[in-house]
């Protein structure tokens, strides 16, 4: 009996041993497929089922908190100076200071997104801004140029469709309010492009293997998160949501995004500024008429086949390549110096 088994016991142990030859470069094959931007959040630190989950509600109680920690020391000044009220019980410091409130208590968002992929995700920051880990600052350049056309031009015509009536500020209060736009509005539309097209897309991509799918929910609470005005003002801004999403996941950042957000709000701040009474308006996007809204979505849609063809013929990196030692499901995290320079699905970065 000893004489017969060994023969099998012999091949049992060299079929192990062959299948697990075979299963380590399968492995290992798996681990080198290029990764989506959407898909980041599974390769660049600790994954698991819960940890989107947890991590979309810490980064919502974080950026909340942040933006206490920014108006409530502004509501007991108000109270100290015993400062009026408008109609919803809030202070009025002023069009630029109430402005600017505003703007900041939503750029808590930034370090709330920070924070969120470092304690639940155990990941980097710049995971979230795109495919090579850091905000390619060329392209963004690039975008925001591609953007300022179709804004200006958007603009343009809603003001001949619907001129403002409040009365010019002086140049002295119009250079305030413009230099605080300039300094703020950057920081306030990258919080939400932070939010929409980089934490919650990625919360999605974590489930969802189809971009088009992905590209959904983040557009839909975009629109949602501007209030209800008119159906077609929702319309654009989903347009907008569905856009951004699109040229985040195809161009491997979220560069593009920010781009046409921070231009589409710095003009549109800056021309309320000129007017008396403007950037108190609580008129937001989802407020358009028909007419603008349909021409905002065809303008969006434009910018977005444009930087698109761009990013092609820049040949963009838009996938990443993660090491062979961190595989897809794991929940190990990439070492700590990733991504390597130039790795990705192409061979340049911008």
């Amino acid at each position: 009996m000893p004489q017969t088994d060994a023969p099998a016991a012999s091949r049992r142990h060299a079929g192990d041993m062959t299948i697990e030859k075979t299963a380590v470069p399968v492995a290992a094959a798996r681990a080198a497929e290029p990764v989506s931007y959407a898909r980041l959040a599974r390769v660049t630190g600790r994954h698991n089922w819960w940890r989107p989950i947890v991590g979309t509600f810490t980064m919502l109680g974080l950026a909340l908190v942040g933006g206490l920690l920014i108006i409530g020391p502004a509501m007991i000044i108000a109270e100290i100076l015993d400062l009026p009220t408008d109609a919803d019980d809030w202070p009025e410091f002023g069009e630029i200071p109430d402005t600017a409130l505003l703007l900041v208590a939503t750029a808590a968002a930034l370090p709330a997104t920070a924070l969120a992929a470092r304690w639940v995700q155990k990941r980097r920051w710049g995971s979230l801004s795109s495919v090579v880990g850091h905000l390619r600052l060329a392209w963004l350049r690039t975008c925001l140029a591609v953007a300022a056309v179709p804004i200006t031009l958007l603009l343009t015509v809603s003001f001949m469709i619907e001129p403002e009536n409040g009365p010019w500020v002086g140049w002295g209060t119009f250079l305030a309010g413009l230099a605080m736009i300039i300094c703020l509005v950057p920081f306030q539309a990258a919080a939400e492009e932070y939010v929409f097209r980089g934490w919650l897309l990625q919360a999605a991509g974590s489930f969802l293997r189809s971009p088009a799918l992905v590209v959904i929910p983040q557009a839909l609470l975009f629109a949602a998160a501007h209030g209800w005005g008119t159906p077609w003002g929702f319309a654009t801004l989903t347009v907008f949501g569905l856009a951004a999403g699109w040229l985040t996941i195809r161009t491997g950042g979220i560069e593009a995004a920010v781009a046409l957000h921070v231009m589409n709000n710095v003009l549109a701040f800056a021309t309320a500024a000129a007017y008396t009474g403007a950037l108190s308006s609580d008129e937001t996007a989802a407020d358009l008429p028909w007419a603008l809204a349909l021409f905002d979505a065809t303008l969006t849609l434009i910018a977005t086949a444009v930087i698109l063809r761009l990013a092609k013929r820049r040949n963009l990196t838009t996938h990443l390549t993660p090491p062979a030692s961190a595989p897809i499901p794991g929940p190990s995290p990439i070492p700590a110096r990733w991504p390597h320079s130039g790795s990705g699905h192409h061979k340049t970065s911008n």
